[in-house]
């Protein structure tokens, strides 16, 4: 578990302005709300050890570098950073990085969090581990609520997911970006992109105020 892989999430402010986007609005409905805290790391950590994916403790960062760890977009598109960010990486079973679990906010209380994932040449590589680690930080930081709900008309965070794909596979652009807002007060960000021979999927994850 000394294997990390840290992959900033700084280069959001360098691709932003050339994605495609999807937004799906939910209609407001009561939906119970997690209000998820650093601690839930522990339980994201036992869940995913389910399927063989392992994660290293946390480290904290809290100098000038957070912005590379712990970053995010607001409604209005102005890239937002906190003051305090924690870290993690993940890994498959034979111990190879397959990208990082981050959240941040103040020292208290986180107010987003992120996965992002790094894939190899071939788009569909790790799909399986997406998919995996995306529906537990949903379930775990959001609500275990989407199969009633269904946000942006979506059954499943897997159907989601494989819908952003199938747009990102039919689009000329480098970058792909779906949301979903009003789901337990928390809105979704999707976004794939190519980086250099690789693939990138980030999901993020930002308290609505």
């Amino acid at each position: 578990m000394n294997k990390k892989i840290i992959i900033p999430v700084i280069a959001f402010s360098l691709i932003f302005l050339v994605c495609l986007e999807l937004i799906s609005k939910n209609p407001s409905i009561e939906t119970p709300e997690i209000d998820f805290i650093y601690s839930d790391v522990e339980k994201i950590q036992k869940i995913l050890a389910m399927r063989n994916i392992l994660m290293s403790p946390p480290s904290i960062i809290t100098d000038h570098t957070v912005k590379q760890y712990c970053t995010f977009f607001d409604n209005d598109g102005v890239q937002q950073f906190v003051s305090y960010c924690i870290t993690t990486a993940i890994l498959d079973s034979d111990g190879n990085p397959l990208g990082n679990i981050n959240m941040g906010g103040n020292p208290i209380e986180p107010n987003m969090a992120l996965a992002i994932i790094q894939t190899g040449t071939s788009f569909d590589s790790k799909t399986d581990k997406i998919v995996f680690v995306f529906e537990t930080m949903v379930e775990t930081l959001v609500c275990d609520c989407w199969a009633k709900k269904q946000p942006g008309g979506f059954e499943s965070v897997s159907s989601w997911i494989h819908a952003a794909e199938q747009q990102y596979r039919d689009s000329s652009q480098s970058t792909l970006i779906s949301k979903i807002d009003g789901l337990a007060q928390k809105q979704l960000v999707l976004e794939i992109t190519s980086s250099g021979n690789s693939y990138l999927w980030t999901l993020i994850v930002v308290k609505v105020v």
